[in-house]
């Protein structure tokens, strides 16, 4: 663990009862990591793959992913890391899988966005259907109305003042001491830096 700029935020070890999230911990796989508004963490992992959680979340890190049962997540593998398997994060609905990219999602009891801060991320949904998100595109899973079934929906690409609305609200991208090894290219890549 390597910042947690607001709490509640917690974490439980394998086999150990849950504690406040420090500074220092060193997470190994069947970690669970939770927030509630308004905590947020950030974890940096060996492998040079980091996220930062926040929002109502729990989620638990494995040897080879992330499952997120609910809440907000933005991940990302830091430039420069070779080697390895993509980063996968599990939800209820599909998986989204990255390889030197930042991803967000946001997982709530009716709805599922990924969203592609910056790079390729591939959704694999539970039903086997395949997405492809570049930069700046957002996949929807929930009902696109009253009444209907809940239905993928996307990707569809936001406009600049979409972006730039979302880079200055966002809890997960703002207020952390620990600086995200990703974000100059995030601004760049989107267009919301000269």
């Amino acid at each position: 663990m390597v910042d947690v700029p607001s709490r509640p935020a917690f974490v439980r070890f394998p086999g150990q009862t849950e504690t406040n999230a420090q500074v220092g911990q060193i997470p190994r796989p069947n970690t669970m990591f939770r927030t509630q508004k308004p905590g947020r963490l950030q974890v940096n992992l060996a492998d040079g793959r980091a996220f930062r959680l926040g929002g109502d979340a729990l989620l638990r890190l494995s040897a080879r992913d992330l499952t997120l049962q609910r809440g907000q997540i933005i991940a990302w593998v830091n430039p420069g890391a070779k080697g390895g398997a993509p980063l996968r994060v599990n939800t209820r609905v599909g998986t989204a899988s990255i390889e030197g990219t930042t991803v967000f999602i946001d997982a709530t009891d009716t709805q599922v966005k990924v969203f592609s801060w910056e790079g390729h991320v591939k959704v694999t949904t539970t039903e086997g259907q395949t997405f492809s998100l570049q930069s700046g595109e957002q996949l929807t899973y929930g009902p696109p109305g009253p009444s209907q079934p809940a239905a993928w929906l996307g990707p569809r690409r936001l406009t600049l003042p979409e972006l730039t609305e979302r880079r200055a609200k966002s809890i997960l991208l703002n207020g952390f001491a620990v600086p995200m090894d990703t974000l100059s290219v995030i601004e760049k890549e989107l267009g919301l830096k000269p």
